[in-house]
Protein backbone atom coordinates (compact mmCIF):
# COMPACT_ATOMS: atom_id res chain seq x y z
CA UNK A 1 0.00 0.00 0.00
CA UNK A 2 1.52 3.55 -0.87
CA UNK A 3 -0.25 5.44 1.85
CA UNK A 4 -3.28 6.72 3.55
CA UNK A 5 -5.22 8.63 1.52
CA UNK A 6 -5.85 12.05 3.85
CA UNK A 7 -9.33 14.11 3.14
CA UNK A 8 -9.16 17.80 3.47
CA UNK A 9 -10.92 17.88 7.05
CA UNK A 10 -7.56 16.07 8.48
CA UNK A 11 -5.07 18.63 6.93
CA UNK A 12 -7.21 21.65 7.79
CA UNK A 13 -6.64 21.00 10.99
CA UNK A 14 -2.58 21.99 10.66
CA UNK A 15 -3.91 25.68 10.82
CA UNK A 16 -4.06 26.98 14.13
CA UNK A 17 -7.69 25.93 16.33
CA UNK A 18 -7.51 22.76 18.20
CA UNK A 19 -4.32 21.96 19.93
CA UNK A 20 -4.95 17.99 20.04
CA UNK A 21 -6.67 17.80 16.20
CA UNK A 22 -3.37 19.88 15.41
CA UNK A 23 -0.97 17.80 16.95
CA UNK A 24 -2.87 14.61 15.39
CA UNK A 25 -2.76 16.41 11.71
CA UNK A 26 0.92 16.94 12.00
CA UNK A 27 1.84 12.90 12.82
CA UNK A 28 -0.46 12.24 10.20
CA UNK A 29 1.21 14.85 7.70
CA UNK A 30 4.82 13.74 8.74
CA UNK A 31 4.12 9.87 8.28
CA UNK A 32 3.08 10.87 4.88
CA UNK A 33 0.05 10.06 2.22
CA UNK A 34 -1.72 10.60 -0.97
CA UNK A 35 -3.94 13.59 -1.48
CA UNK A 36 -6.11 14.13 -4.58
CA UNK A 37 -5.74 17.84 -6.74
CA UNK A 38 -10.21 17.52 -5.28
CA UNK A 39 -8.76 18.27 -1.71
CA UNK A 40 -6.02 20.58 -2.83
CA UNK A 41 -9.01 22.98 -4.77
CA UNK A 42 -10.89 22.51 -1.12
CA UNK A 43 -7.63 23.21 1.25
CA UNK A 44 -7.19 26.29 -1.18
CA UNK A 45 -11.40 27.15 -0.76
CA UNK A 46 -10.84 27.24 2.98
CA UNK A 47 -7.46 28.83 3.34
CA UNK A 48 -9.36 31.94 1.35
CA UNK A 49 -12.96 31.73 2.53
CA UNK A 50 -12.80 30.00 6.31
CA UNK A 51 -8.93 30.92 7.69
CA UNK A 52 -8.93 34.50 4.89
CA UNK A 53 -5.46 34.22 3.85
CA UNK A 54 -4.13 36.39 1.14
CA UNK A 55 -3.63 34.22 -2.34
CA UNK A 56 0.44 34.54 -1.00
CA UNK A 57 -0.37 32.62 2.00
CA UNK A 58 -2.71 30.42 0.79
CA UNK A 59 -0.15 29.18 -1.91
CA UNK A 60 2.66 29.08 0.85
CA UNK A 61 -0.06 27.06 2.49
CA UNK A 62 -0.60 24.34 -0.19
CA UNK A 63 3.05 24.30 -0.90
CA UNK A 64 3.75 22.61 2.52
CA UNK A 65 0.94 20.29 2.06
CA UNK A 66 1.89 19.06 -1.54
CA UNK A 67 5.60 18.75 -0.96
CA UNK A 68 4.97 16.41 2.15
CA UNK A 69 1.96 14.14 0.21
CA UNK A 70 1.64 12.60 -3.41
CA UNK A 71 -0.76 14.45 -5.19
CA UNK A 72 -3.38 11.90 -7.35
CA UNK A 73 -5.30 13.66 -10.22
CA UNK A 74 -9.17 13.86 -10.08
CA UNK A 75 -10.22 11.31 -13.32
CA UNK A 76 -13.70 11.33 -14.74
CA UNK A 77 -14.07 7.91 -13.83
CA UNK A 78 -13.53 8.59 -9.64
CA UNK A 79 -16.21 11.40 -10.31
CA UNK A 80 -18.25 9.03 -11.75
CA UNK A 81 -17.69 6.09 -9.49
CA UNK A 82 -18.38 8.96 -6.52
CA UNK A 83 -21.37 10.11 -7.80
CA UNK A 84 -22.74 6.29 -7.05
CA UNK A 85 -21.06 6.39 -3.66
CA UNK A 86 -22.90 9.93 -3.29
CA UNK A 87 -25.82 7.95 -3.75
CA UNK A 88 -25.29 4.73 -2.21
CA UNK A 89 -24.14 6.39 1.00
CA UNK A 90 -25.53 9.36 1.32
CA UNK A 91 -22.58 11.26 0.96
CA UNK A 92 -22.00 14.75 -0.03
CA UNK A 93 -20.72 14.66 -4.08
CA UNK A 94 -17.32 16.33 -2.84
CA UNK A 95 -16.82 13.74 -0.02
CA UNK A 96 -18.15 10.83 -2.19
CA UNK A 97 -15.34 11.34 -4.99
CA UNK A 98 -12.59 11.25 -2.51
CA UNK A 99 -12.94 7.48 -1.79
CA UNK A 100 -12.83 6.59 -5.51
CA UNK A 101 -9.38 8.75 -5.20
CA UNK A 102 -8.04 6.52 -2.95
CA UNK A 103 -9.36 3.58 -4.29
CA UNK A 104 -7.44 4.44 -7.61
CA UNK A 105 -4.62 4.75 -5.68
CA UNK A 106 -4.30 1.43 -4.25
CA UNK A 107 -4.32 3.08 -0.87
CA UNK A 108 -6.83 0.83 2.06
CA UNK A 109 -7.27 3.69 4.49
CA UNK A 110 -9.08 6.88 4.04
CA UNK A 111 -8.57 9.26 6.94
CA UNK A 112 -11.62 11.67 7.12
CA UNK A 113 -13.39 13.33 9.86
CA UNK A 114 -16.40 13.66 7.43
CA UNK A 115 -17.48 9.96 6.51
CA UNK A 116 -18.47 7.37 9.03
CA UNK A 117 -15.58 5.88 10.96
CA UNK A 118 -14.62 1.95 10.24
CA UNK A 119 -16.71 2.26 6.88
CA UNK A 120 -15.93 -0.22 4.34
CA UNK A 121 -16.34 0.89 0.77
CA UNK A 122 -16.46 -1.81 -1.94
CA UNK A 123 -14.56 -4.29 0.41
CA UNK A 124 -11.28 -2.88 0.11
CA UNK A 125 -10.89 0.89 1.80
CA UNK A 126 -11.66 1.51 4.76
CA UNK A 127 -12.43 4.94 6.14
CA UNK A 128 -10.61 5.65 10.02
CA UNK A 129 -11.37 9.29 11.79
CA UNK A 130 -7.99 9.72 13.35
CA UNK A 131 -9.15 11.90 16.00
CA UNK A 132 -11.36 9.58 17.31
CA UNK A 133 -7.86 6.98 17.20
CA UNK A 134 -6.03 9.24 19.05
CA UNK A 135 -8.81 9.62 21.80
Amino acid sequence: MPGSFIDTNILVHLAPGDAGKAATAEQILAAGGIISVQVVNEIATVARRRMRLSWAETNTFLDMRRRLMTVHPLTIESFETGLARAEQYGFSVHDATIAPAAAETGCDTLLSEDMPDGLVVKTTLRILTPFRMAA
